[in-house]
């Protein structure tokens, strides 16, 4: 391997992360699909979703995570994590600064919270009343 070739992979490494980014690893986990919210980009896996991008222009992605999770993330990382402020902060809903984000460390958080959508869904489809069946109110 050329001498550069280290350097070269470190950098790639290390760069900042970009909404595109954050696009792409999350479009990269199994079942995703993208959708609109609020007139921005948002990530769904069984209807429900999991991940979206905070702003195109402010460079912030949002995670839905358990409290602990939260809690662990801005304790081990508060230059990248940060709760959402007010109530869907004290929800677990996590913002992660995307510049100062590797792409290691983006990649775990959107598989925590993709993880954490697959879970709830699962826990969701167990307690369906009458066999699983939808009620209409029609």
């Amino acid at each position: 391997m050329p001498p550069h070739d280290g350097q070269i992979l470190r950098n790639l490494q290390s760069h900042p992360m970009t909404a595109a980014d954050f696009r792409r690893i999350a479009l990269s986990l199994e079942g995703v699909e993208e959708y609109s919210h609020a007139g921005l980009p948002a990530f769904r896996l069984g209807g429900r979703k999991f991940a979206s991008l905070a702003s195109q222009a402010g460079g912030y992605g949002n995670l839905m995570l358990t409290l602990e999770q939260q809690a662990a993330f801005v304790e081990e990382a508060s230059e990248i994590f940060l709760p959402i402020p007010g109530g869907w902060g004290r929800m677990g809903h996590t913002l992660i600064r995307l510049a100062a984000a590797s792409e290691d460390v983006l990649t775990g958080a959107l598989r925590t919270a993709w993880k954490l959508r697959i879970d709830k869904n699962a826990k969701t489809s167990q307690e369906k009343p009458y066999g699983g069946e939808q009620r209409s109110n029609r």
